[in-house]
């Protein structure tokens, strides 16, 4: 019955701010700002595929974590660049220093990540061909293509 998550929501500290970031800079589209409440929604992909969720809170706001589905040439080829050129700060899982994308192995998907204003954790993620390799921990494409061949 279940087929996808359509919809999250994060809390961030000022929403037109939020809905700047998300809309000018990740190219989201906006789908609607509710003007009885500090509550605006954007699409995710083509379409109406997806809902991200943005609610203004003033205290104790809590950051999440959540992953845009990409490609994975788009991730190996422009991901880092793409955040370079908005000024933002990709890093890999590790957070060793490095922007370079990383192989989840047990899954497996490549990603590289990045932090809106307010300090949620947004990722770009491409699920890969090929069955999981959980022993391989994470570790770099290149390293992956050496160890399995994919």
């Amino acid at each position: 019955m279940i087929k996808g998550i359509y919809e999250t929501h994060v809390q961030v500290s000022n929403l037109e701010n939020a809905i700047q970031f998300y809309t000018e800079v990740l190219g989201l589209k906006l789908a609607y700002r509710d003007e009885t409440r500090p509550i605006a929604f954007l699409w995710v992909g083509e379409g109406k595929e997806f809902m991200l969720g943005l609610w203004e809170q003033k205290e104790n706001l809590q950051t999440r974590h959540f992953a845009f589905s990409c490609s994975k040439d788009d991730i190996l080829n422009y991901s880092v660049e793409f955040l370079e050129k908005k000024n933002l700060k990709p890093y890999n899982f590790l957070k060793n220093g490095s922007a370079e994308p990383m192989v989840f192995a047990w899954m497996p998907a490549l990603a590289v990540y990045f932090n809106d204003p307010d300090g949620n954790q947004l990722e770009f993620i491409s699920v890969l061909d090929g069955e999981g390799r959980p022993e391989l921990g994470v570790l770099s494409y290149e390293e992956w293509i050496q160890q399995t061949g994919q």
